[in-house]
């Protein structure tokens, strides 16, 4: 068994003469919650369509839980939940009668089981108050929950979500957020689509940019971030002893006048090779009398804009 849940190889799908999506490899670990992270148009949709079989790559190949899309359509998609461009339902039936008219079909659902696990679902992402109303009063939190709960009828080992939260209000983007929290908490794996970057800072362990049809960058976190990207900040009276142990320590420091109060030294730190805590240790060992010290992350924000060259929806 791969230990990858997407993988894609030079991937690439072309409508005309316009490239929307460019040679795209793409590995998605399994167990993982991944945000597919660009500006509105970057390609994520599309690459999005061409996962799960909607629709056919120019050129290049994509697999799914290891097996080959969309060949093998038929044994990997019912292992896969899937909410792409916002859930689909009839309006004038119910919350339940809408699950139940997709559950049934499914030629790989049981019948048998279908009542509890409907009720199921819907309790899981909170509506079973509402599930005898028509579809047609939901608000829009209420359907993209419903559709979490489609997707999410049967068991399943990866769950593809394109703008989860797309036009909720707050209180609505915390639910949904919440709720794929706890589907990663039950070991699927999750791919979140997404143009919020404070969506994916506080969901997801790994992440994938893309701009413009090709992706950027993609790793972990940290990986975007860029290994050296932290900053230390030290703050002391005892300036030449403390520039002293942190280039011993392998950096490059510089000092700041701290305004009125003591000076500051700054220095950018890489934390794999570097302990800050160990800093802290040999500071005071050499008797530097720290009176503050902090490391400062770089925001996702400023790596993203460096990558693409363009703006970001960075609201909440």
């Amino acid at each position: 068994m791969t230990d990858l849940a997407i993988e894609t190889r030079a991937l690439t799908r072309r409508f005309g003469a316009q490239t929307a999506v460019s040679s795209i490899d793409l590995a998605v670990p399994r167990g993982s919650v991944f945000g597919f992270l660009g500006p509105n148009g970057s390609g994520k949709t599309t690459t999005i369509r061409m996962i799960v079989g909607l629709i056919q790559p120019t050129s290049g190949e994509s697999f799914v839980l290891g097996e080959p899309m969309p060949h093998s359509w038929r044994s990997v998609l019912p292992r896969v939940g899937a909410l792409v461009e916002g859930p689909a339902f009839a309006p004038y039936l119910s919350g339940a009668a809408n699950l139940f008219r997709f559950d049934a079909a499914d030629r790989d659902s049981d019948r048998q089981s279908r009542r509890s696990r409907v009720e199921a679902a819907l309790a899981r992402v909170g509506l079973s108050h509402a599930a005898g109303k028509q579809v047609k009063a939901y608000s829009l939190g209420m359907k993209q929950r419903l559709g979490l709960a489609n997707a999410m009828l049967r068991p399943r080992e990866l769950l593809i979500l394109d703008e989860p939260t797309n036009g909720l209000d707050p209180q609505g983007t915390r639910e949904v957020r919440s709720l794929i929290r706890s589907f990663a908490a039950d070991g699927t794996t999750v791919f979140v689509s997404s143009h919020l970057l404070a969506e994916i800072e506080q969901l997801c362990s790994h992440a994938a940019v893309m701009s413009a049809g090709a992706i950027v960058a993609q790793g972990t976190l940290d990986d975007l971030r860029g290994p050296d990207a932290t900053t230390v900040i030290v703050r002391t009276p005892d300036v030449e002893p403390a520039l002293r142990v942190l280039r011993e320590a392998g950096l490059r420091p510089s000092a700041v006048d701290g305004e009125g109060g003591d000076p500051q030294l700054t220095a950018a730190i890489d934390r794999v090779v570097h302990d800050a805590d160990g800093l802290v240790v040999a500071l005071v060992a050499a008797g530097v009398r720290v009176r503050g010290f902090a490391l400062i992350e770089p925001t996702l924000e400023e790596r993203f804009v460096e990558l693409t060259g363009e703006g970001f929806d960075v609201v909440a």
